[in-house]
């Protein structure tokens, strides 16, 4: 049954005579031609819809054409399904689920069996466009080109490079997204930022912080070996639709499901137990459940004893945290509590589960590491069917944040020292001076009581780019405010406080929009001039690498070419590189042929730098030879099984050690013990030195890997330490050049440092007198700084993993906390508990700008505003959903953008079912939006869907679109009604717990 009926303002869908009655998935997809190889739908749709502005002419159109099929993966979530494509004529007009590929087995859900249309949409944005006195210009590509580089370059001169914001996104493939971070680092600023930032950010900071990596550990096939599942701030069943198949064989497979969310959500359907607990009190609830552990001894004593460091601190606080006491904050009962802990204990290896439910709090990198934390205590971690499986968004957002635009890391995660930068420099095979000043050299206060230059400055961050316009500029840590954003494939509909990006879209002086759609971006201001639309291509109309939740890397071919009068986001970049002066520098070594830079010799490049990860052994040649046999990989374990890649696992999961000519399989487990690294094995990472506070960080003797020759916990590996071990001699004559020049040092021209110039005969084993200094820098370069790869291989003949043999750490000094506790939401409807649960202190400085805590905390809003406001994904739309609310085939599953109320709470305020309501915020911003009355959600909490946009506070904008570019469906933001909220490491957005009333509308 239809709980949500269209609205009258929706022409569009009525033009293309949608049916208004709900089709089940056998309708829809004979409907949409899919099932029919694409044939039916291809005769039903105007040919603008398929072909090109410039097509060829009928005559020349040959009906009997060979249908070509192409190998590709889906645009939307992280699971990384892969499609076949038909493609006759240069028109794509089918596809089909791959039945032999080892993620989706021939699975689609209704996003992936769309995305055809995706490909010939035609709500897309054909060409550059300006807005001029209000109205919607076309222009050329060179007008658009110029103007934006003029801008850019006026920008820079009068204010400096960092006036400049520029976001990208988590649809760009890992080549684009790698080259998205260099531009702007050529351009001489870290105000970049991307996607993950208000998806995983926290995930990444607590999880790296407590492992060594902040990835997900396992995968969605490996849950075939669970226990138990734990779901907690994850959907997976609407939001990873595919992967609920490997969710429900581990079920079939005898494994119990336990969900703890507030909303009874489709997973929650599932469950053997779901447990209702109260918005963004996570960490509490998690602390309950390692309170019934710890009190019946059923934690891994070995586990911890070897392998986990600051445990015991972790007992001391949880003891706090009775079954009295959470039962209280969560509104859990005591006995469901229990019972997690129970069933957890009895029914191991399992895995935990999360997504933005537990991410996007003001605390949310604290709730990584509760979660983590009580993993570690079960020992359940670095097994299979066990770990965090941290479920990614889209496609590309675990690639992108690994290689791409983040404002605090160079890619691999590299940070923003010296030492860094001059790693990249030297991949990059660029002049590190020069690099250097193109940076503001102005030094400024870092929060900390110290000085620094913007080049080691981490960036403002896509959460706060609106607040680094607007604030007071003497508080904001740089030369000037943001005066110019460049919106490149993310949608502003997705960061919470919606009135304050639009008043800091109008302050700005120019917006660039670089997207397939124009985005809400293009309308939810009131600008009238200097904003650009640049239409890029769909991730169909180009090729490279995505990167699955699971770290597996996966190739995607280009299906059809370029549409209309887009063109790739590699020939923007290029372009725009040209127009600002550095494409020589940034495109040295990446061959570009027509303005578009070869994204084979992209990946190439991102191989030679990106050791800490270990994206390196994944060349080109072998992900596309995995692409072709997709067939071959083992569909739980996902290693070939015989042919070409035997023994490798699917996608090569980072890290993928050594050079590609090292044949390392990839790494399916983290922190996996029981295979030897060469085979995938791997221990915690050794990244917190020896020892703190006199305790060792070291693992404890007898955790290792299979085949270790080092039997106990070990420092990162170092040419010093190769040394100390006898193991330099096992180092080619080759690798000791790269390992001398990385130090300063060329054998072959002695006068010439870091000069990459090849020695014409071997001087690296003769013994020279280099003096203490040069000593130093010798033994110091590392697994990480090491260009040859040497160093990682002969530490992988050894049986060791190149980044040491560490400890995880329940205790993390540098965090707020470094045992995480329970701080009552910024906005919180049990305020009475802020005494004992406060937030944190204000922050003077926060990746650039002051970040207020306990001063918005400080008042009760909760007589005022009684319900607590969150929000989730729907299975039919994406992200902030500009392509797939343009998508027919979507839209007309889903027309209204709507909040689910509880009975009680809608007869309370006199609503109904269906009727018109308003939602309001305490900081006084509004949206119109339809009433579905449930119980799914519990009294007292609001539930909204985040993929709306094109209305705002009850005013309809779909005139202000280009013509022909508005969405099929409109509807309000619920992040218009989000609140201020940050997390306090990561600048993360508050966006899963606020308050609001509700009234009719």
């Amino acid at each position: 049954m239809k709980l949500i009926k269209k609205q009258p303002q929706a022409p569009s869908i009525a033009g293309l005579a949608l049916a208004a009655s709900t089709m089940d998935r056998r309708t829809f997809l004979r409907r949409s031609g899919l099932v029919l190889g694409g044939t039916a739908l291809a005769a039903s749709l105007p040919m603008s819809f398929m072909k090109k502005a410039s097509a060829k002419p009928a005559a020349e159109i040959d009906p009997k054409a060979p249908v070509k099929t192409v190998r590709t993966i889906c645009g939307h979530c992280s699971v990384g399904c892969g499609i076949i494509a038909e493609v006759q004529n240069g028109v794509w007009t089918g596809q089909e689920p791959a039945f032999d590929h080892p993620f989706n087995l021939g699975a689609h859900c209704a996003k992936g069996a769309s995305v055809r249309e995706h490909g010939h949409g035609e709500r897309r944005l054909k060409y550059p466009m300006k807005l001029v006195g209000g109205k919607w210009q076309r222009i050329s590509w060179d007008q658009a080109i110029n103007e934006v580089g003029d801008k850019m370059l006026a920008l820079r001169k009068e204010f400096g490079p960092d006036s400049i914001f520029m976001t990208g996104g988590s649809k760009h493939n890992n080549e684009q997204s790698y080259l998205q971070t260099k531009f702007f680092r050529f351009w001489g600023s870290n105000n970049q930022d991307h996607q993950a930032r208000i998806c995983h950010s926290t995930t990444v900071a607590g999880t790296a912080a407590q492992y060594g990596y902040g990835a997900m550990t396992n995968s969605y096939n490996d849950q075939h070996n669970c226990k138990l599942m734990l779901f907690i701030g994850s959907n997976a069943a609407e939001a990873h639709p595919v992967a609920m198949q490997h969710i429900l064989r581990g079920k079939e497979n005898g494994a119990k499901i336990i969900v703890a969310e507030p909303r009874f959500t489709r997973t929650a359907a599932h469950a053997d137990l779901y447990v209702r607990i109260r918005s963004g009190t996570d960490t509490a609830f998690i602390w309950g459940v390692l309170w019934h552990i710890l009190e019946n001894g059923w934690e891994d004593k070995e586990f911890i004893r070897s392998r986990v460091y600051g445990f015991d601190e972790v007992r001391s606080i949880v003891k706090n945290y009775t079954p009295d006491v959470v039962s209280d904050v969560t509104g859990t009962p005591k006995e469901l509590i229990y019972k997690v802990a129970e069933m957890m204990a009895k029914n191991r290896p399992g895995t935990l589960v999360w997504c933005m439910g537990g991410t996007q709090h003001h605390h949310g990198t604290a709730n990584v590491r509760s979660y983590n934390t009580l993993q570690l205590a079960l020992g359940n971690t670095g097994r299979s069917g066990g770990g965090s499986n941290i479920y990614r968004g889209h496609d590309n957002v675990q690639g992108a944040t690994d290689v791409g635009p983040n404002s605090h890391t160079l890619p691999g995660y590299y940070g923003l020292a010296e030492g860094a930068w001059k790693h990249w420099a030297r991949v990059w095979d660029v002049d590190f001076d020069w690099l250097k000043n193109r940076f503001d050299q102005t030094e400024y206060d870092d929060g900390k009581g110290g000085k620094v230059k913007p080049m080691n400055m981490v960036g403002v961050t896509v959460s706060r780019w609106h607040d680094a316009v607007l604030e007071d500029p003497k508080n904001i840590t740089q030369r000037s405010p943001i005066k110019m954003v460049l919106f490149w494939g993310h949608a502003p509909n997705s960061q919470s406080r919606g009135p304050n990006l639009k008043k800091a879209f109008e302050k700005l002086d120019a917006l660039v929009i670089v997207d397939p759609y124009p985005t809400v971006s293009a309308v939810m201001h009131d600008r009238t001039d200097n904003v650009w639309l640049l239409p890029a291509t769909t991730c169909f109309e180009t090729y490279g690498s995505v990167t699955a939740s699971n770290r597996a890397l996966q190739w995607r071919d280009k299906v059809i070419d370029p549409l209309f009068e887009s063109k790739t986001d590699e020939e923007i970049m290029y372009l725009l590189a040209k127009k600002l002066g550095f494409e020589k520098e940034m495109f040295k070594h990446i061959r570009v042929e027509n303005n578009q830079p070869n994204l084979e010799d992209t990946l190439r490049e991102i191989n030679r730098g990106a050791w800490t990860i270990g994206y390196t052994g994944q060349s080109p040649e072998r992900l596309k030879l995995h692409q072709q046999n997709w067939g071959t990989f083992n569909t739980t374990t996902t290693r070939a099984e015989g042919g070409p890649c035997n023994g490798e696992y699917y996608g090569l999961p980072w890290p993928c050690w050594g050079t590609a000519d090292l044949k390392h399989p990839g790494t399916p487990l983290l922190y996996d013990t029981s295979k030897p690294v060469k085979e995938g094995g791997l221990n915690f990472r050794a990244n917190w030195g020896v020892e703190k506070d006199g305790v060792s960080m070291l693992a404890g003797e007898g955790s290792h890997p299979v085949g270790a020759e080092i039997k106990e916990g070990h420092p990162e590996f170092t040419f010093g330490l190769l040394r100390k071990l006898g193991w330099d001699k096992d180092l080619t004559d080759k690798e000791l050049d790269v390992i001398y020049r990385v130090a300063g040092i060329n054998l072959a021209k002695g006068d010439e440092p870091d000069k990459a110039v090849q020695s014409p005969q071997s001087h690296s084993r003769k013994k020279l007198d280099l003096g203490k200094d040069m000593e130093e820098k010798l033994n110091g370069v590392n697994w990480k700084t090491d260009l040859s790869g040497g160093i990682i291989r002969v530490a992988i003949s050894h049986g060791c993993a190149p980044f040491g043999n560490g400890r995880a750490r329940a205790k993390v000094w540098e965090m707020p906390d470094p045992v995480p506790v329970h701080r009552e939401p910024l906005y919180t409807p049990r305020h009475d508990l802020v005494q004992k649960f406060p937030t944190y202190p204000d922050k003077k400085v926060l990746y650039r700008l002051p970040t207020r805590y306990a001063s918005i905390q400080a008042k009760d809003y909760s007589k005022e505003f009684p319900l607590v406001l969150t929000s989730g994904r729907l299975t039919e739309y994406e992200g902030g959903g500009d392509e797939t609310r343009s998508n027919p085939w979507l839209a007309e599953l889903q027309q209204d953008m709507f909040a689910e109320i509880n009975p009680t709470d809608a007869n309370n305020a006199g609503i109904r079912h269906g009727q018109m309501v308003w939602v309001e915020s305490p900081e006084g911003a509004k949206i119109r939006v339809k009433a579905l009355v449930t119980r799914r959600v519990g009294a007292g909490t609001v539930w909204c869907p985040f993929h709306f946009g094109g209305h705002f506070q009850g005013q309809d904008l779909r005139a202000k679109y280009p013509p022909g570019a508005d969405p099929y469906v409109l509807g309000e933001a619920v992040n218009t009604v989000t609140t201020y909220g940050y997390d306090a490491v990561t600048a993360m957005q508050e966006t899963k717990t606020t308050l609001c009333r509700v009234r009719p509308a």
